[in-house]
């Protein structure tokens, strides 16, 4: 685990250039990345993650030019890269045949299978510093175990992937705190398959926004009915706590941690997986939720709770 400083990254694309793990920041959550135009190196992160492989990956680039040799980008997919990126947003779009970069073919993995590919551009500088001096796309889901806590420091990778990526690069504490919103664009609308720091409001600035239905078929990551879960189990819109729980407090609801006593959003996606680390380390026999407004940046904040709390598999 090193600092997110010029020589670390560096050194971090190095090690994705030779087809090595390395875990980097974005402002969204850590993310465990390979080079995407390297097969056995995608290929290492679904086995690094327990990652079921028709569970596709977001591949993230430099900017839309890196996006268009991998992906059909109509007028309204521009429209959205243009007003988002770089930021917490993934664009679900259709693959090109000759999706690659400098005569290197994209990886087959990253797309479990489909038509279409999950890209996004992040706003973090280190991520960013990585991709331009790789010059190729990173494929880079969070890095934790699938379906456990996602990550939103160094330390919640070193302790979920131990052994398992030979690179951590310490950024700090993220800052959105929560996974990118995710959105597929089909014509003149928008499909929402997951919620994130972009809402819906400001999506439908742009275009019309469809919910995807729950059960839907897998056609981007974050759409399990059960993810980003602690070991104990879950108990949501709680307003008091029961014997052996550990309760995270929302607003005037107080407990072991406050996600944010002001009742922000912004604030309370922040620290969200942070209190849920917290929440599973304590040794509780159970968690429990204070109840959030399910409305802008609180719907994505709901989505991952009751994934959290979904019955496990």
């Amino acid at each position: 685990m090193i600092p997110a400083d010029a020589a670390g990254i560096a050194r971090a694309a190095d090690a994705l250039r030779a087809g090595a793990l390395v875990a980097l920041p974005t402002e969204t959550v850590y993310g465990l990345a390979a080079d995407a135009t390297r097969p056995r190196a995608v290929a290492a992160i679904y086995a690094a993650k327990g990652r079921p492989s028709f569970n596709p990956l977001i591949v993230h680039v430099d900017g839309p030019a890196m996006a268009e040799k991998l992906v059909e980008t109509p007028p309204l997919a521009r429209a959205l890269m243009a007003r988002f990126w770089p930021g917490p947003l993934t664009l679900v779009l259709p693959l090109r045949p000759d999706a690659g970069i400098d005569g290197r073919p994209l990886a087959g993995l990253v797309t479990a299978g489909l038509p279409t590919l999950a890209v996004r551009c992040p706003a973090h500088p280190a991520m960013q510093a990585v991709i331009a001096a790789l010059g190729h796309p990173v494929a880079a889901p969070s890095a934790n175990p699938s379906g456990r806590i996602s990550p939103t420091r160094a330390a919640h990778v070193l302790a979920g992937l131990a052994g398992r990526v030979g690179l951590i690069l310490d950024g700090g504490p993220t800052s959105a705190g929560l996974e990118s919103t995710i959105v597929a664009v089909e014509g003149e609308r928008l499909r929402l398959l997951r919620p994130g720091p972009v809402p819906a409001e400001a999506l439908a600035e742009l275009a019309p926004v469809d919910t995807a239905a729950p059960g839907a078929a897998i056609t981007a990551p974050g759409m399990l009915a059960s993810h980003y879960a602690p070991r104990q189990p879950v108990r949501l819109d709680a307003t008091d706590r029961r014997p052996g729980e550990y309760l995270i407090g929302f607003g005037a609801i107080d407990g072991d941690i406050n996600l944010s006593p002001a009742g922000d959003p912004v604030a309370a996606a922040s620290r969200l997986f942070e209190a849920l680390h917290a929440a599973e380390a304590s040794g509780a026999a159970a968690i429990a939720v204070a109840p959030i407004p399910d409305t802008g940046l609180g719907a994505a904040i709901n989505d991952r709770l009751r994934r959290a709390a979904a019955p496990r598999g």
